[in-house]
């Protein structure tokens, strides 16, 4: 355990603690069994050690953060590891890279079902599930999805002018008072750019050189490793998919042709449409159905864009169609608050969410003429390139505040 425990000192060191993730104030701590999950990149070993800084010594030893990659446990158990620690006045115990470690579920099953008094916090790979065919830890698990920044986190980090997340609903309703309000702490037109480009993915602000370089290490690696070792892809198949992503990167946001994209990268229908499920769930892309509901295993998406914006510059070979790029956005921005985001269709709007609003998303000539007229109480444009609302017209960037 001491190794553990200078280890744990090291990783302490030199966080960086001037801003926290909104995450932070949405999880429940007290639980006695967290996960936090995520694309690799978004900042979840980073959260977790400033939540241990935020209510410990670096000394105390009531409290431990390891990562389940380490060389430590290639000699030993997680479960003889709590036991250990407990033993010794243990009592939150924070593990990172959880998915890294053979069978998982089962050793946490047994930590949750032997040390009653024991707190643990995992983080772990977006493709981790909680039923494995191991243990079924769903009844046992919060589970707490972390995406990269938001718009409104990036400009916090960016300026050090914090503004509060607002919901949807008080966005629609009172679009005005809120654009006035965000315009007295800065011009959200002068970041949104580089936001796009280069501000979804935390480590922005420490590699801006090397930050393309960086996007596609992190896409490798979940493609390479996480994709073949989680959901058996093929290794023969692998510069297939990154050659997909090129592709989505570049299309416009219309229907999809899954009989033209399976002919692109040579990977026959039935195992590109399972493999874009899988980039789905790994936050590389984004699926899209008019009616999620009705889904079926086989069931093409309606619509495909990549996950954030980023990935559209750091993938694409050309300039990327701007239409693509502020899809991707807003769908990014809605879906990682936690709203239901569906494809509305080419007759019905671009978006529908909730099942409650229909949302065009375009520039300054976008109008109502898309959009069903049994929709239109309901309904809403996103336009790009304004920082004033005017009656149903609201900037694009707006939607980068409700997370």
């Amino acid at each position: 355990m001491d190794l553990l425990f200078e280890r744990h000192a090291e990783y302490l060191t030199d966080v960086p603690t001037a801003f926290e993730r909104e995450l932070m104030q949405t999880i429940d701590w007290d639980s006695r069994l967290i996960l936090i999950r995520g694309p690799k990149g978004v900042g979840k070993s980073t959260l977790m050690q400033q939540y241990i800084l935020n209510h410990y010594e670096v000394s105390d030893r009531h409290v431990l953060y390891c990562s389940a990659d380490s060389s430590y446990f290639s000699t030993h158990t997680l479960v003889d590891t709590a036991a250990a620690f407990v033993r010794q006045g243990g009592r939150h115990l924070f593990i990172d890279e959880i998915h890294k470690y053979d069978g998982w579920s089962s050793e946490i099953k047994d930590i949750y079902d032997l040390f009653k008094g024991l707190k643990v916090v995992l983080s772990g790979s977006s493709l981790i599930q909680l039923n494995d065919g191991q243990a079924d830890l769903s009844r046992r698990e919060d589970v707490y999805d972390m995406p990269g920044l938001s718009f409104r986190e990036y400009l916090w980090f960016r300026t050090g002018k914090k503004a509060e997340p607002v919901t949807l609903d008080y966005l629609l309703e009172n679009a005005g008072t809120f654009c006035t309000k965000i315009r007295s702490l800065y011009r959200p037109l002068e970041f949104f750019s580089d936001y796009l480009r280069m501000g979804y993915y935390p480590f922005s602000f420490e590699k801006k050189r090397t930050y393309k370089t960086l996007i596609e290490n992190v896409t490798s690696y979940i493609i390479d490793t996480e994709l073949t070792k989680y959901r058996g892809v093929s290794p023969d198949n692998v510069r297939k998919i990154k050659a997909l992503l090129q592709i989505i990167s570049e299309m416009f946001p219309y229907q999809v042709d899954i009989s033209k994209l399976s002919a692109s990268v040579s990977i026959d229908r039935v195992t590109i449409i399972r493999y874009l499920r899988y980039l789905n769930e790994a936050r590389l892309i984004r699926n899209l159905f008019t009616e999620m509901d009705k889904i079926s295993d086989l069931q093409k998406p309606d619509k495909i864009l990549l996950d954030n914006t980023n990935l559209i510059y750091a993938y694409g070979i050309k300039e990327p169609e701007v239409g693509t790029v502020r899809e991707c956005f807003f769908c990014n921005q809605l879906a990682s608050a936690g709203h239901r985001v569906e494809y509305g269709g080419l007759k019905t709007g671009d978006f529908r969410i909730d099942k409650n609003y229909v949302i065009e998303v375009g520039g300054t000539g976008k109008d109502f003429s898309q959009i069903d007229e049994n929709d239109f109480k309901s309904s809403a444009l996103a336009i790009d390139n304004i920082d004033v609302a005017s009656k149903k017209k609201i900037p694009l960037w707006a939607f980068g505040f409700l997370y």
